[in-house]
């Protein structure tokens, strides 16, 4: 996700607003080490997953729906991009929905917001399905909402000592697969695609089921006008770019206090972020857009990503190389296609591309996470009692360094 780059690992307030919150410290000392529970292993894999260089992979592991991949190449000096797999129960009761939860969240402005989702957001939909004791489209809502308001509330608590938290945002895609549904909520414009095998048998069509909130769409900035009647500057168009306020391309996010609270939009935030005019009305919103599939023989796999890598792959073009390929390590291979499209853009070898670091790297290409979902069908419709099977991955973090430098 694009967005401008507010904090240095080197710099003096990165370093003092890192060792204010101790939520945030847990995330910062991740720094590519996956927190993991269960095994998700096949075959004596790694269920850590390993590391290469700026990529991070796990070839393949196992949910309680079926298998998935999952790769994560940085571009960005610090990694923006974060995700997570949580297979098993998807409550707190005995008695409670099971199924399988991915999360796909994409930074911007900087990598605490989508660390702190990485953390809050499960636990937050398992609280809410144990209230409801169901998953639902409102379950899932309420989450968003939830988390949107923890991390409002960390802004609030750290303005004084590091204002610039109030422009780092992220977006958030999220599926859930429970009692043979498949429940996808976004905000941002992340995307989830279907592999879903045609009629005939003789091929898989690409699906996309996740809603985009990109003010390049057309849809998305006429929401935008019709939201903000009054105010002519809502989308401005600067270098071929659609912006909101001229300033972001996403029209809904978690984080980015500066543009949904005006108490955020003023000194001693930067100034390139504060808006001529105050508002009275939030600018982005964490509502997300939800619609649930219900899943069906010809449902093959699905693939999460974060823009990264539809910047360079249309819907079909990672179908089909998924479709094409065997299993084990099916999400690297996605990851290293989108690269080698991103190579030839710039008219240089894959090779040379590799060899270029963090920082320099994102004039490339962006960060680039997938998840890669197979659905195994014998197994959908028997996730409504508690599993056995208990997988939880989070995969992020960055290049390592210390709060204390």
């Amino acid at each position: 996700m694009e967005g401008p780059h507010i904090f240095h690992p080197s710099s003096s307030l990165y370093v003092k607003y890192y060792t204010i919150s101790s939520c945030c410290l847990r995330m910062v000392r991740r720094c590519w080490r996956p927190s993991v529970e269960g095994d998700g292993s096949r075959r004596g894999g790694d269920p850590n997953g390993r590391v290469d260089g700026l990529l991070w992979y796990k070839d393949l592991g196992q949910h309680v729906n079926g298998e998935f991949s999952m790769a994560v190449i940085q571009a960005n000096n610090l990694l923006e991009d974060q995700s997570q797999i949580a297979s098993g129960p998807l409550s707190s009761l005995d008695s409670g929905p099971c199924g399988t939860f991915v999360g796909v969240y994409d930074g911007h402005g900087g990598p605490e917001t989508s660390r702190f989702v990485n953390e809050r957001l499960f636990p937050n939909l398992k609280k809410f399905a144990s209230e409801s004791k169901e998953i639902s489209e409102n379950v899932i809502k309420k989450a968003f909402l939830a988390t949107e308001e923890e991390f409002l509330s960390l802004v609030r608590q750290q303005w004084s000592v590091m204002p610039q938290i109030a422009s780092v945002g992220t977006c958030c895609l999220v599926g859930v697969i429970c009692n043979g549904s498949l429940y996808v909520a976004n905000a941002g414009d992340s995307r989830v695609v279907l592999g879903s095998s045609d009629r005939a048998g003789r091929g898989v069509n690409a699906v996309q089921l996740s809603t985009e909130h990109n003010a390049n769409l057309v849809s998305v900035r006429d929401e935008l006008r019709t939201s903000h009647p009054d105010d002519p500057g809502i989308v401005v168009l600067k270098h071929k770019v659609w912006r909101v306020k001229g300033i972001i391309q996403v029209s809904r996010s978690i984080g980015d206090a500066y543009l949904k609270r005006s108490e955020f939009n003023r000194e001693p935030l930067l100034a390139k972020f504060r808006l001529s005019e105050p508002f009275s009305k939030p600018i982005l919103n964490a509502e997300p857009s939800i619609s649930v599939h219900k899943i069906n023989p010809r449902d093959q796999f699905l693939i999460f990503a974060s823009d990264g890598l539809w910047e360079h792959l249309s819907n079909q073009e990672a179908v089909d190389i998924v479709n094409s390929y065997p299993r084990h390590g099916i999400a690297r291979r996605l990851v290293k296609a989108a690269l080698h499209v991103a190579a030839k853009k710039r008219e240089m070898r894959y090779s040379d591309l590799k060899k270029i670091d963090r920082g320099v790297r994102r004039h490339f290409h962006d960060d680039i996470t997938v998840v890669v979902l197979f659905i195994d069908h014998s197994s959908i419709n028997r996730t409504s009692s508690r599993s056995s099977t208990t997988v939880s991955i989070r995969a992020g973090g960055g290049a390592p360094y210390s709060v204390n430098s």
